[in-house]
């Protein structure tokens, strides 16, 4: 089954951007998955393509119009594909959410512009607020790519190494611990003697150890007191 993304956009030319490289770019020449960017500027009926309107009520900036966007969304083919808002005030994007969106058949993602989108349209399209961060962004654009990259690279078949998605920070509930390789010694620094010991049950600890260390300092909100050593 093929993946199949769908970016409804003020900027098509923007994607498939940094997807079109790499493991994400040699998967979509494949196959495993496609994308589409629809211009929301398309729907607009008046000379100029309007697209946006001054806020209700007042205030600064501009808002999407509900029926060119809803137009928009409409004009897709009605699927169970999930409708995502890329929005600062979304539900934070995490790792769980990225493996729920890997196994469906493909996403539908809205990027938001100016001041945001009209609330008919989040409500009446049934949109998902989706947000990478507490930080704001020029438009939706770099943020649904972010979406996009996390799930492309654990579609089955695009990572070279099956592994390589199961060790990463958040799969654990821990970040992840410090990696190294050759030349053994760099500017006067070793790697960890454990690291070449062979002795796996031991190498394992050490990374969990270390992974747990890392998350105390870093990012104490992901702690799960359940959280294990990942073993082969």
């Amino acid at each position: 089954m093929t993946f199949h993304a769908t970016v409804l956009t003020l900027y098509p030319e923007m994607f498939p951007g940094h997807l079109g490289y790499s493991l994400s770019g040699k998967a979509m020449e494949r196959g495993d998955w496609s994308l589409e960017a629809v211009q929301i500027r398309d729907f607009a009926k008046d000379k100029h393509r309007t697209v946006d309107d001054t806020p209700a009520g007042g205030g600064a900036g501009m808002v999407l119009k509900p029926d060119i966007l809803a137009q928009a969304i409409d004009s897709l083919a009605q699927d169970s594909r999930p409708r995502l808002l890329m929005s600062p005030r979304g539900k934070p994007l995490t790792q769980e959410r990225v493996r729920e969106l890997a196994v469906g058949e493909g996403v539908v993602i809205v990027c938001g512009r100016f001041e945001g989108v009209d609330q008919r349209v989040i409500d009446g399209r049934q949109l998902e607020e989706v947000s990478i961060g507490d930080y704001i962004l020029s438009g939706g654009e770099p943020a649904a790519l972010t979406v996009l990259d996390a799930v492309v690279r654990i579609l089955p078949g695009v990572m070279g190494n099956a592994l390589s998605g199961t060790h990463e920070s958040f799969e654990t509930g821990l970040l992840e611990h410090p990696h190294y390789t050759r030349p053994q010694e760099f500017e006067g620094v070793a790697i960890p003697s454990v690291l070449t010991s062979g002795n796996h049950a031991a190498i394992d600890k050490w990374r969990h150890e270390q992974a747990l260390a890392l998350t105390k300092a870093r990012r104490p909100d992901l702690l799960k007191q359940d959280a294990q050593p990942v073993t082969k």
